[in-house]
C-alpha cells in the first residue's frame, strides 16, 4: 500500500512521507489540543495522535491513516506553539544552552485496527545571545512550531546536537511510522 492518508496539515510531515515515495492525501483532524491537568508530555502526544487518527480513519477505512502530534518537553513542561513574538522569544531563551526532549506520538489506522507509539529525541541548543534570538524570531519560522523552532530550517543554526531520530524533531519519526504500519500489516517501504 503506497497510498496513505495523513491526518495532519503539517507540510513537514507531508514532505517526510513524500520522501518515502508514498502517495499522500492530506485530511487534517480538527480536535481540541488542550493539555489535560497533570498530563505528561508523552501521554499528551500519544493521546492527540490517537484522537486525530480516530477522527480521520472512519472516513478512509481501506487506506492507512497516519496521525501524529509533536511537543517539546523542557524539564517536564510542554512547550507548544508560540502565540506571538514575546512567547517565541521566551521559549527560545528558555531552551538556550540546554537539553530538551522532542516527543512525537504516532498512530496508524486501517480497517478499524490501530497501533500507536511514541519517539523521543534529545536536542541541545547552543548558547543563544539576545541578538541570535531576535534574528531567529524575525525570520517568522518559530510560529506554528512546537518549542518555537524548526530544525530543518534556519532553526538548525540554533541546535548544537541531536541524540535520536532527526525526523522526529521535524515532526514525524519515520522509523516508528514504518514499524507501526508493519504491525498492522502494511509495509510502507514496498518490501514483498
Amino acid at each position: 500500500m503506497r497510498h496513505v492518508v495523513l491526518a495532519s496539515a503539517s507540510p513537514r510531515r507531508l514532505e517526510l512521507l513524500l520522501q518515502l515515495g508514498l502517495d499522500v492525501d492530506v485530511a487534517p483532524a480538527d480536535i481540541d489540543e488542550a493539555v489535560w491537568p497533570a498530563e505528561d508530555p508523552v501521554a499528551y502526544v500519544l493521546r492527540l495522535a490517537a484522537e486525530k487518527g480516530a477522527v480521520v480513519a472512519p472516513r478512509h477505512p481501506q487506506r492507512l491513516v497516519i496521525a501524529a502530534d509533536t511537543t517539546v518537553d523542557l524539564d517536564g513542561a510542554i512547550l507548544g506553539k508560540p502565540a506571538d513574538h514575546v512567547e517565541a522569544t521566551a521559549m527560545l531563551r528558555s531552551l538556550s544552552d540546554r537539553d530538551h526532549i522532542v516527543h512525537t506520538g504516532v498512530s496508524v489506522w486501517i480497517g478499524g485496527v490501530a497501533a500507536t507509539g511514541s519517539a523521543s529525541t534529545t536536542v541541545r541548543f547552543a548558547d543563544l545571545s539576545d541578538r541570535d534570538i531576535a534574528w531567529y524570531v524575525a525570520t517568522g519560522e518559530p510560529f506554528g512550531k512546537a518549542g518555537a523552532y524548526a530544525i530543518q530550517g534556519a532553526g538548525g543554526a540554533l541546535v548544537e546536537s541531536v541524540v535520536g531520530s532527526v525526523s522526529n524533531v521535524v515532526g514525524l519519526p519515520l522509523a516508528l511510522v514504518v514499524a507501526l504500519a508493519r504491525s498492522v500489516g502494511i509495509d510502507l517501504l514496498g518490501n514483498p
